[in-house]
């Protein structure tokens, strides 16, 4: 992928700890593979009640310093979040509607949000309390290790996705589903198909991103595209339970099958046209 030169985002935070003394150490590994289910947005108030009820008590971390391998990472967020900044800028001025851009956040093993502390394992989320995107690299290491989903692009498109649930929130689609989850109560079956809905279309908004940002700075090589289905394959849900439990419950879905995740953000790449969006939550669930 071609990134390197281009524009940063001023709208970021540096929460990382150099030579600090604090914060907290987790271990990834089999944690991280229990949650990943719920990973890349979804409900943030959920994960990280789930994660403060079960995860490990916080333990003190050493200084460090950062290193020119993790450094070029943060680069390489800040310039990708910049590159959605831009496109989407653009494509809500021909909703005529105005662009509220997010702050992206990048922290290091553990981070307080509008919607509650978080640790590293809790993996990348958008919080629509303080319009903020929260993202430790260390993920990536993760992505490519763990999820086998290594690339670039791949890891544009998680930004990208977590940026996705933040156009919902200013489109209006994360309080609709909030709405339903008030009125319905947390455990009806219906919410967990919401969250499809809600994931798929972040998923089809990351495509979008990727249709106009190819067309604005051309920053796709081979084999990019694939890297992107590639980790849009191995974070569905359909996979994900059978890599953790061996077996596939599909009433407890959150974030929507392989294919549903491939499909959407193909979909959102191929057309571009971000009014389509609409479909996920006018289609039959079956039909996604």
């Amino acid at each position: 992928m071609y990134w390197e030169g281009r524009e940063e985002t001023s709208h970021v935070e540096d929460r990382r700890s150099f030579g600090s003394g604090t914060g907290v150490a987790v271990g990834g590994g089999s944690v991280i593979v229990l949650l990943l289910a719920l990973l890349l947005g979804g409900d943030p108030q959920r994960l990280i009640q789930f994660w403060q009820a079960h995860g490990p008590a916080p333990a003190a971390r050493t200084s460090r310093r950062p290193d020119p391998a993790e450094q070029r990472l943060a680069s390489f967020t800040k310039v990708i979040f910049r590159d959605t900044e831009i496109i989407w800028e653009e494509q809500f001025r021909r909703l005529g509607r105005q662009y509220l851009k997010p702050t992206l956040v990048l922290f290091s093993g553990h981070v307080s949000s509008a919607c509650g502390s978080a640790d590293a394992a809790v993996g990348p989320f958008y919080c629509p309390g303080d319009h903020r995107v929260y993202i430790d690299l260390s993920f990536y290491r993760d992505m490519e290790r763990q999820l086998h989903a290594p690339g670039e692009f791949a890891r544009a498109y998680v930004i990208a996705h977590e940026v996705g649930h933040h156009v919902q929130t200013l489109l209006g689609y994360t309080r609709q589903v909030d709405e339903a989850r008030r009125r319905l109560g947390r455990h009806h079956p219906e919410i967990n198909r919401l969250s499809v809905r809600l994931e798929l279309q972040a998923d089809f908004l990351a495509g979008v991103w990727a249709h106009h940002g190819q067309k604005k700075f051309r920053f796709l090589e081979p084999g990019d595209v694939e890297s992107a289905l590639n980790a849009a394959f191995q974070i569905g849900d359909d996979r994900l339970q059978k890599r953790a439990r061996g077996y596939v419950v599909p009433d407890s879905f959150t974030h929507g099958t392989s294919r549903q995740r491939q499909r959407w953000f193909l979909e959102g790449f191929q057309t571009g046209d971000v009014r389509r969006a609409a479909l996920l939550f006018e289609l039959p669930y079956d039909q996604l």
